[in-house]
């Protein structure tokens, strides 16, 4: 059923349940995808008028389930001339009309790394997936699915004669930038529906979990989620957001030592405030498409692709 979104309305929705952890052992590759665990906990958000957000619900390690939901509607940006997170800066050159975040942001938040993603090819310290994803025998990354043109990083899943007209996808990590703590931005949509498309911090040495995904669509272009992976049995907190994906947003991650918080449009969406279960190792920034035709989770039907206009990434100063 198609989920209706009127301007820039963001509606969040929230099952708060638990399962029995998968208790798999980490993938040999680097690239685990959230959408693969089962989920453990889930979280509801719930904002005043300062758009202030608390944890109602942290549960790990039972298989009880509970009848809980919660939906809530973020109004639109015409309710909130102040934001009280970085969105960009209006430029109409821009390809999604935001130029990157600023040097400094509020919180003490020090810019450590930004890309507009001109020219026609990547920029140091980004390195783009090959191979077979794990966890998805029957999927691809290759280089050549990830570009860079027309002011915009491209990662662009089609079927491809280079690999017998498999669904092969982009991916790439920010690897030559690793950080313990900090902020990162990404302005970015998404052409359609599809492969399931995803950012992340993913930790150095793929010592895994821990895991954080604090934008990922599941092969939907209705909503998105983001979720916190962390213990050996890989337990999962996660939360849900109903918004039209093809347009341009700004998603953010804010991780310290006692919380994770995660903004989109300058607006929180969630807030994640188990401290134990925080990931203490440097972790860098992934972008990905992943796609499942062989598990039976998605499969796409059409060529797709996420299109990032810039990337900005913050430490404590």
């Amino acid at each position: 059923m198609r989920l209706a979104t009127s301007g820039d309305d963001l509606t969040v929705r929230m099952n708060v349940h638990t399962v029995h952890p998968r208790g798999e052992a980490p993938p040999a590759h680097r690239r685990r995808p959230g959408w693969e665990a089962r989920i453990a906990v889930v979280v509801v958000l719930v904002f005043g008028a300062a758009l202030s957000g608390v944890l109602l619900f942290a549960l790990s390690g039972s298989s009880q389930t509970l009848p809980i939901q919660y939906e809530t509607t973020i109004p639109p940006s015409q309710s909130h001339p102040v934001r009280p997170f970085p969105i960009g800066i209006a430029n109409a050159s821009e390809p999604s009309g935001m130029a990157p975040t600023a040097a400094a942001v509020p919180g003490g938040y020090v810019r450590t790394y930004a890309s507009d993603f001109l020219g026609n090819s990547l920029p140091a310290g980004w390195e783009p997936f090959t191979g077979v994803p794990g966890g998805d025998p029957g999927g691809q990354f290759a280089a050549t699915h990830v570009t860079v043109a027309g002011g915009m990083l491209e990662l662009n899943a089609w079927r491809d004669p280079a690999y017998a007209m498999k669904w092969v996808t982009g991916g790439l990590c920010h690897c030559g930038h690793p950080q313990l703590y900090g902020a990162y931005f990404v302005r970015s949509r998404v052409t359609g529906p599809g492969p399931n498309d995803s950012q992340l911090l993913w930790p150095v040495g793929n010592i895994w979990p821990p895991e954080i995904d604090f934008n990922e669509t599941g092969a939907t272009d209705l909503g998105t989620s983001w979720t916190v992976h962390w213990g050996a049995d890989n337990s999962i907190q996660q939360g849900h957001l109903r918004v039209d994906m093809t347009q341009w947003h700004t998603w953010g991650v804010i991780w310290t030592p006692t919380v994770i918080t995660f903004t989109v449009d300058g607006l929180l969406w969630g807030r994640f405030t188990i401290p134990s279960a925080i990931s203490t190792l440097p972790m860098t920034l992934d972008l990905q498409q992943r796609t499942g035709c062989t598990t039976g989770f998605v499969c796409p039907t059409a060529p797709e692709s996420m299109l990032v206009d810039w990337v900005t990434e913050y430490t404590h100063a």
